[in-house]
């Protein structure tokens, strides 16, 4: 998923059904600007105080003065990397979806049924072994010819298995209205480039634990000479890493859009024709989008010059991650041990039942997910969401109209994307049918490739056809949010609609610290810096003048370096260039979720709940959905990659508003005060 199309920006979480009486009536209490009852209690605030560190004070750590007494009672299992607020909304969500598959097990027609039995029965795949996948692995093994690798490499990437470079299909950014094919620099083995390049103790880890990774599955593969051929593919993946652009400069939605023929790809080499692998991969276009043209060109390059032996072995390593879950108990461990243990510092690998859900959501999402909405989501919660996104799209037009930084004309182009804005909220108008696709009771590897292919050429076919608009990336028992630019849209999956992101029968506060920032959030994506390259129709086109663009830089400068100057890990900083899109949206979405609550107060003072005021209750709530603890290796690797900030940093985006150093009473002498002149101020 490209970050400057559809970027992921709050976690994960699960659905839930309220009595629709009482959620219709309380709607205009939550959203509606003047009306509700805010001169009186709600029948609870939302925010959990047991979870408060009252012994810190707000001004010097927010996060931990919110969050700290939860921090210390709350361990990480063993078979996860992190938990929060988050994971326990999406435990909530796959337990949902447990029930809901358990039932559907019992139908002998299911796709989805059939599917979640096949995978959960171990005994049967360890009882197979190898088998199933014996004769795609002979197949690989016997690769002698550059002809042989790029056949193999196309079935492949059919069946999901990650290439040296990447093709996806998307909208396309200067045509909204219709898919193109991009390409983009591939996967590594290790998560970023850094792995590879670093000399900090950590990575050196991380590097010695892959090669023995490396070894243990061309082992397993059957590879004569396994150490030979682990070094072979260490040295391309460096030599690769080398090329590759940073995460932060492959945001930048401008500089990735390279529109050129295909037959441009394949200058200068002699062995592998990029034209002969996207025909094979069914892609119909002598057009493709590049996104990182010198790190494609280089990569290409060294898979030009690199060995036969050197791109079997890492092909055949690759196949193997793909399909780990759905071969034997050795291979399964050897995975686990390397990405789930040594990357994430996971302990023990997840219950079987809950890998067997998230296979299922990938291989036939949809069979499950009209299920969950019948079941676990209800119109009235659709429709309180849907009014509260109205009260801050106002509260946002307020925002723009006050701005002392903005032009007149450039300030009537963002009332218009403002205006064509479009939230996506619960669940998709049109469910996905899969016809053609078989699922076979006892074969979970034949299921795995039969689905992977069924989505390659499911996309494929897109190429050149106007956009499926009605078309979601997510499941509603996603717990996750996204803004897509293209489509000039916001999605809200079901899951995340339930505490303590919203709830209608509490404060409205702490709803608007909660789901009403995170709405905003998504919006003010789309104003962010890329998102404000993208114009009202969803077309990448400047549509600011060079004194709007001066101005924005100033600003999100100041917010860029105050989160470089963050170390939540000794001498590891977040930072502020990758997660500068994130940290705009956080900021924004704060400040325009709190402009929206104040209004919906009609000029009266909320009441005091649990001895915390409606204001500081606003900020407590954004503060409690980020309840969020990491392993130090699971952290490592999110400020590597991740465009989001660690939870604490995002929590400390706070200190930037005015209405929290008032609410908390801050000051000069706490560690989180900021001058006035400090402060980011951008929206």
């Amino acid at each position: 998923m490209r970050q400057s199309i559809q970027r992921p920006a709050i976690g994960r979480l699960a659905g839930f059904a309220r009595d629709c009486a009482l959620a219709l009536a309380i709607v205009a209490a939550i959203a509606i600007p003047g009306q509700g009852s805010a001169g009186s209690p709600a029948v609870g605030s939302g925010f959990d105080v047991s979870g408060m560190d009252r012994s810190v004070a707000p001004g010097a750590d927010f996060f931990r003065y919110a969050n700290g007494a939860w921090e210390r009672r709350t361990a990480i299992p063993a078979d996860r990397s992190s938990v929060g607020t988050i994971g326990q909304l999406d435990d909530l969500s796959r337990t949902q979806v447990h029930d809901i598959l358990d039932e559907l097990a019992r139908d002998r027609t299911s796709r989805a049924g059939t599917a979640y039995r096949a995978f959960l029965d171990q005994d049967r795949v360890d009882r197979l072994g190898m088998a199933p996948i014996a004769g795609w692995l002979a197949t690989l093994r016997a690769i002698a010819s550059p002809e042989d690798y790029w056949a193999a490499a196309a079935q492949a990437s059919r069946r999901g298995v990650d290439l040296p470079i990447a093709f996806a299909v998307e909208p396309d950014d200067r045509d909204p209205g219709h898919y193109a094919l991009t390409v983009s620099q591939g996967v590594l083995g290790m998560p970023d480039r850094d792995y590879y390049t670093s000399d900090a103790p950590a990575m050196r880890q991380a590097r010695t634990a892959y090669r023995d990774y490396l070894v243990r599955m061309l082992r397993i593969a059957g590879v004569a000479t396994p150490h030979n051929a682990a070094e072979s593919v260490i040295g391309l993946e460096t030599a690769v890493a080398a090329t590759q652009w940073s995460a932060a400069d492959s945001r930048d939605a401008a500089r990735t859009y390279n529109p050129v023929a295909v037959s441009s790809l394949d200058a200068g080499r002699s062995r592998y024709r990029v034209a002969t692998l996207v025909r094979a991969l069914g892609y119909r276009t002598t057009r493709v989008i590049v996104r990182q043209p010198n790190a494609v060109a280089q990569t290409l390059r060294l898979v030009d010059s690199a060995p036969v032996a050197t791109l079997r072995a890492m092909l055949i390593v690759r196949t193997l991650h793909r399909y780990a879950e759905i071969l034997p108990a050795d291979l399964r461990a050897a995975d686990f041990a390397f990405y789930g243990h040594a990357i994430d510092g996971v302990d023990t690998p997840e219950p079987r039942w809950r890998r067997a859900i998230a296979f299922v959501l990938d291989a036939v999402p949809d069979e499950v997910s009209k299920v969950y909405v019948a079941h676990h989501f209800t119109p009235a919660t659709r429709t309180a969401a849907e009014t509260m996104v109205r009260n801050l799209v106002a509260a946002f037009n307020r925002r723009i109209d006050a701005l002392d930084w903005m032009t007149p004309e450039t300030k009537v182009r963002a009332h218009r994307k403002l205006a064509a804005f479009h939230a996506q909220i619960g669940y998709p108008d049109r469910w996905h049918d899969y016809v053609g696709l078989t699922m076979r009771a006892g074969d979970a590897f034949g299921n795995a490739v039969r689905a992977a292919e069924f989505r390659h050429d499911w996309e494929a076919t897109k190429i050149g056809r106007p956009v499926y608009r009605w078309e979601w990336s997510a499941t509603p028992m996603t717990v996750d949010a996204f803004a897509n630019y293209t489509k000039v849209a916001i999605t809200f999956p079901a899951a995340i609609l339930q505490p303590p992101f919203f709830d209608p029968t509490v404060d409205p506060a702490v709803n608007y610290g909660g789901i009403g920032a995170s709405i905003a959030h998504e919006m003010t994506h789309q104003f962010d810096d890329q998102g404000a390259k993208y114009d009202e129709q969803g077309w990448l086109a400047s549509w600011w003048s060079a004194a709007d663009r001066a101005a924005f830089a100033k600003r999100t400068a100041v917010l860029s370096a105050q989160f470089d100057h963050y170390e939540p890990l000794p001498g590891l900083h977040v930072n502020g260039a990758l997660t500068l899109g994130e940290n705009i949206a956080d900021l924004g979405g704060l400040t325009i979720a709190y402009d929206a609550y104040r209004a919906s107060l009609g000029g009266r003072e909320p009441p005091v709940i649990d001895g915390l005021t409606g204001d500081q209750r606003f900020f407590l709530g954004w503060a409690q959905i980020w309840r969020l603890k990491y392993r130090d290796a699971d952290l490592r690797r999110r400020l590597l990659t991740n465009p989001h900030a660690p939870a604490a940093q995002r929590v400390w985006t706070a200190r930037n508003l005015e209405a929290w150093v008032r609410a908390f009473g801050v000051g000069a002498g706490d560690a989180l005060y900021l001058a006035p002149a400090d402060r980011a101020a951008i929206w």
